[in-house]
């Protein structure tokens, strides 16, 4: 017979940033536990509960009794089971003594080969174990493995002192309406749980879940508990939502989690602020009041901040009055330090602040900000000449673009270093793409993120990713492994989302020597362009993989290694359309032929040199159709490529299957004749660079 079962762990305040992973961790501990022993059904369902103050786990169809098992016992060799006579030996007697079946013959015994040699086996039912057993054992294992950021020690009330990662109260452990007397943490097993702190009198706080099934709706009817995170998550973003009406809430994902950890029954109250501490950049604001306190910020439909907040307590009432006033009062002091701070750091330009960038070390084997500040403008100088760009602008936004991390503001606030950047750079009369690049030259800090909207914003952050690309690789800090505390792999992903996405005429190969030259004043230092350029080639397969491009059409146009990006996603285009058509899968395996031929011969083809083609020489009628072939498509395929009309590059390349084929067919390659066969493969060498202009068409044949 099957039941729902209950396990809830009551316990003190847990961390709420670690509550997710807590609550996630123990119900897998115990159903994994329960599967491995056999309790569980192949449909049963397991839900996760988990409150300020409760993990739990409620799984249906979980097994009284674990069903029998056949097991098949290996005894012994029969080379060490039997004397020379036949007869059972003295170390088989104690073999089955010691498996708890001394009775055991010779002759209840099943003899099978084993490997090259023959054994003694035993076929026995082994009975189902009641659940009690086996729960206790999971539970324990799944408490013992649980993600716990910090262990505490505390005394229980019988003096015996316990580890966990807060004090436990009280253990439910229910099999339908049966209580199961497990013991944890110096607990044992009951049916009752305590429902809300505040919402419920202390004289009936306690709450008595009847059955297993009835755990979550006992909880909220009769505790003032919602139990499951993600129904107070929803209960909260829906509630968040009807508050701001017609104003847009800022509420992160993040930021919901950690709330919906603090509560066990959420309730939405709005707060105010004074109007004048809208002077100060919002983004200071919105950061204080998510961060500090845990409030969702509201803005107008333009995205200007209001002086009104909504906050999730975890009182329902009436008359919350004196909930919002304390939560108005809590909020002022931190808006007050953002406006000092904020008022502070106007008083002095970030120009001013430059020499003080020689106090703050970067890296030891890279020096201080000072002379990264310098790399990364001489690079951003260079690569805006590159795009035709005001190189003294971008230049002096490169050289301003690191300033802010003096100011008081950034000081207390580092998540708002290049924001802050940009307000003080616009105080100073700085020019606005100045000021933009102080915040853009960050951008893209995550996937999805926006690029930067000017050319000079653009040059400071390719700069400013590139010299750290080149700087931390050369002194062996590269990615290993799920390790990569100098986020490379995000700035080489910048990277290349600046060069696909804004089609910027840029090398790599060029971008990489120029960051690189920033570095010849670092003793040792040894250019490692060349595994950068391979690592961020593995970050454009990926990149070109999320855009729905296959594995060999990507392959086609990056084994190519392309020194520019700015067309690639329209040459990936190309090969895809190729791919379609039915002359592309003849056209690629032909070519792969090709490739292959032209590896072996590359001496002969170095004979030839540039003459080319000798029409006199070709004899057979497929050759000599395919060269008529090559010369009447090849002004089209110029045509076509010069005009950046890939898709057409390609397609006309489809004319060119039938006299492939034939020449495939009828044309022996590798004649004996030394000429004629360098002739033929000057042909197909004619051929392969006319096919493989656009991508390496052979890899589609793989």
């Amino acid at each position: 017979m099957t039941q729902t079962l209950l396990i809830e762990l009551l316990t003190e305040e847990l961390p709420p940033k670690a509550l997710a992973k807590l609550g996630k961790a123990f119900a897998d501990g115990i159903v994994n536990g329960l599967k491995s022993r056999d309790f569980l059904e192949a449909d049963s369902v397991a839900t996760a509960y988990a409150t300020p103050r409760r993990l739990a786990v409620s799984i249906t169809k979980v097994r009284a009794v674990s069903p029998d098992k056949s097991i098949r016992e290996k005894v012994l060799p029969v080379s060490v089971a039997l004397d020379a006579n036949g007869n059972g030996t003295p170390p088989l007697a104690k073999k089955l003594a010691a498996l708890g079946f001394p009775y055991l013959t010779v002759a209840d015994l099943e003899r099978a080969q084993d490997g090259k040699a023959e054994s003694f086996f035993y076929t026995y039912t082994a009975a189902g174990s009641a659940l009690q057993g086996g729960l206790q054992a999971a539970l324990e294992d799944a408490v013992a493995k649980l993600p716990i950021p910090k262990v505490m020690s505390y005394q229980r009330p019988d003096g015996a002192t316990v580890q966990f990662v807060r004090p436990a109260h009280a253990l439910v452990a229910l099999h339908g309406d049966a209580v199961l007397p497990l013991t944890l943490l110096g607990l044992t097993g009951s049916n009752v749980t305590e429902g809300h702190r505040f919402l419920t009198a202390p004289g009936q706080r306690a709450v008595t879940i009847a059955n297993a099934d009835a755990y979550a709706t006992t909880l909220k009817q009769q505790g003032k508990v919602l139990a499951s995170v993600e129904e107070r998550k929803e209960q909260i973003r829906a509630e968040l939502l009807a508050k701001a009406g017609a104003d847009k809430v800022l509420m992160p994902e993040s930021l919901l989690d950690e709330v919906s950890a603090l509560v066990e029954w959420p309730v939405v109250y709005e707060c105010k602020f004074e109007d004048e501490f809208l002077a100060v950049p919002q983004e200071c604001l919105i950061l204080t009041m998510q961060t500090n306190q845990k409030y969702f910020a509201l803005t107008d439909t333009n995205g200007k901040l209001r002086s009104r907040f909504l906050i999730v307590s975890n009182i329902a009432t009436d008359t919350p009055a004196a909930i919002i006033g304390g939560n108005e009062r809590v909020v002022r002091p931190r808006l007050s330090d953002a406006k000092f701070f904020f008022e502070q750091d106007k008083k002095k330009t970030l120009e001013s602040r430059l020499p003080l960038l020689k106090n703050v070390v970067y890296h030891n084997k890279l020096g201080t900000q000072a002379e990264r500040s310098e790399r990364v403008t001489a690079l951003a100088g260079a690569i805006a000449a590159k795009l035709n760009a005001d190189v003294a602008l971008t230049e002096r936004a490169a050289r301003l673009s690191k300033a802010d991390l003096l100011t008081d503001m950034v000081g207390e606030f580092p998540e708002l270093q290049g924001i802050m950047g940009t307000y003080y750079a616009r105080n100073d009369g700085e020019p606005e793409d100045v000021a933009l690049a102080a915040s853009e030259h960050y951008q893209p800090r995550f996937a999805g993120d926006a690029l930067p909207s000017t050319v000079t914003g653009t040059a400071v952050a390719l700069a400013d990713k590139l010299e750290t690309l080149v700087g931390i690789w050369a002194i062996g800090l590269q990615p290993t492994g799920d390790k990569d505390p100098f986020a490379l792999r995000r700035h080489a992903l910048g990277v290349l989302r600046m060069l696909i996405e804004k089609r910027l005429p840029l090398s790599i190969s060029a971008l990489l020597a120029d960051a690189a030259k920033q570095f010849t004043t670092i003793a040792g230092f040894k250019d490692p362009s060349a595994d950068v350029a391979s690592f961020m080639f593995d970050r454009l397969r990926g990149i070109l993989r999320e855009r729905g491009f296959s594995v060999n059409e990507i392959e086609a146009v990056v084994a190519q290694n392309p020194d520019r990006l700015d067309d690639i996603v329209q040459r990936l285009e190309a090969v895809q359309a190729f791919a379609a058509l039915p002359e592309s899968s003849s056209l690629a395996a032909a070519n792969k032929r090709i490739t292959n031929i032209l590896k072996k011969n590359e001496e002969a083809l170095a004979a030839v040199g540039e003459h080319g083609v000798n029409v006199a020489l070709l004899k057979d009628l497929a050759e000599v159709n395919l060269n008529a072939a090559v010369v009447r498509v090849l002004p089209e395929i110029d045509h076509a490529f010069n005009q950046g009309d890939f898709a057409g590059t390609l397609k006309t390349l489809a004319q060119l299957k039938n006299e492939v084929d034939a020449f495939f067919n009828d044309v022996m390659v590798m004649a004996e004749d030394v000429a004629l066969r360098n002739n033929r493969l000057a042909l197909l060498s004619s051929l392969h660079g006319m096919m493989n202009r656009v991508a390496d068409i052979s890899k589609l044949a793989a």
